[in-house]
């Protein structure tokens, strides 16, 4: 593999870091790169957040289900998916734009992410670490008035961005499941129960498969965190099918 394939396989999260500051240079190429992603109709459809205050670091830490790891960190930005930039931007030419509808959301989430992406990569790059938090999306309320969000913006994905500790270098990367499950050729088809069993197979360690697979559940998928995220995204897409009710 060359060394971009053989960075992609090596990268894992990181949420331990040594406390050595990120020098802005670094921090810029982040950024360069990330706004170099690829984008649709090159509208760069996000706004990238470059949190540097600390008490607002650590407001973060506690409101994006308890991390204690996300004030620590060197680096932490959010990125947004903008739906409102072009539409002032329309308003501005003096345009008579249509609101903001859920399509156009999804399209700046996609942005936002793809910029988020290329940010992981430069970071790695760089021998950095970094973390996802999609618990942004959580208590979605409360971050868009922490954060001055107005309507149309929406906080798609945080990254935490730091010099990994050598435990978290030395850790091992949690295992992928095989990639015969998760590609598949022309079109979609569901997996069987045996097949669900086989892909997961393993990861389950000493437990056996329905324990682990129902632990997980319990802990991830049936959550309050992940209840109030739905919640919180949901009221969220409130506000753009009021406006397609407003069109009518």
């Amino acid at each position: 593999m060359n060394d971009i394939l053989t960075s992609l396989h090596r990268r894992k999260s990181v949420r331990v870091f040594t406390g050595q500051p990120v020098d802005h240079t670094l921090k810029m190429q982040i950024l360069e790169a990330a706004v170099q992603a690829p984008t649709a109709g090159n509208q760069q459809l996000y706004t990238i957040l470059d949190i540097t205050d600390q008490d607002l670091k650590n407001t973060l830490a506690e409101t994006c289900d308890h991390q204690p790891f996300i004030a620590k960190a060197p680096v932490v930005l959010i990125f947004c998916a903008d739906c409102k930039k072009w539409y002032d931007a329309y308003l501005e030419a003096g345009c008579i734009p249509r609101k903001p509808g859920a399509g156009d959301l999804l399209l700046a989430v996609d942005d936002a992410l793809i910029a988020a992406q290329n940010a992981v990569v430069a970071a790695e790059s760089l021998g950095l670490g970094s973390c996802y938090i999609g618990d942004i999306m959580e208590r979605c309320e409360d971050h868009r008035r922490l954060l001055h969000l107005p309507r149309w913006v929406f906080p798609a994905a945080m990254l935490v961005i730091g010099w990994p500790t050598i435990q978290q270098q030395e850790r091992e990367k949690p295992q992928r499941v095989p990639m015969e499950y998760i590609v598949r050729e022309n079109a979609y088809r569901p997996l069987t129960g045996a097949d669900l069993r086989a892909m997961f197979a393993g990861q389950t360690g000493v437990m056996d498969w329905d324990s682990w697979m129902t632990a997980f559940h319990n802990r991830k998928y049936d959550s309050d965190f992940s209840r109030e995220m739905s919640r919180s995204v949901a009221r969220y897409l409130e506000d753009f099918a009021l406006e397609e009710e407003e069109k009518r």
